[in-house]
């Protein structure tokens, strides 16, 4: 990521949540270009490489679906019930997620150690993509305090 995106989300992030708030609240989905919300993504993602920062890995424990169990149990050699008592919890809202914080599967240079198998949580984070923008509205706003990506999604949608 170059080190303008990063330190641009870093002094503006905090300060932007509440019109990042304002604007896709007052933002209809009928008003969002998906075709332009799609661009926008991809451009933003050819400026960004995600080991860079890996804060989503760091800040927030994903939900780990029963599939994701299976998939990374399996992966790890371990029974779906042992992988569940070593990794995970039930948090406030009945999710399955992580237990810890940054990622135990994250590894030196933010790399992830089981990345072909990873939840589908991280596969699709921060859901800005493929079309997805406009179904996660609410999502983007919270998600522009951890990403540098979204942040950055959001502010170039803004300047359209």
């Amino acid at each position: 990521m170059s080190k303008r995106l990063l330190d641009s989300w870093k002094s503006n992030r905090v300060k932007l949540k509440s019109v990042f708030k304002s604007f896709l609240s007052n933002t209809s989905k009928k008003n969002i270009d998906k075709n332009f919300a799609e661009e926008v993504h991809n451009e933003v993602f050819s400026e960004v490489n995600c080991l860079d920062c890996a804060n989503c890995c760091t800040s927030i424990p994903p939900i780990v679906n029963k599939a994701d169990v299976t998939r990374i149990a399996k992966y790890l050699g371990l029974k779906k019930n042992d992988f569940e008592d070593q990794y995970l919890y039930r948090d406030e809202d009945g999710d399955m997620v992580m237990k810890q914080t940054p990622c135990v599967f994250l590894e030196e240079g933010n790399a992830c150690s089981i990345y072909d198998v990873r939840p589908k949580a991280c596969q699709q984070y921060p859901h800005t993509g493929e079309y997805e923008f406009y179904n996660n509205l609410n999502l983007h706003v919270q998600n522009s305090q951890y990403c540098p990506a979204v942040f950055h999604i959001l502010v170039r949608l803004q300047k359209k």
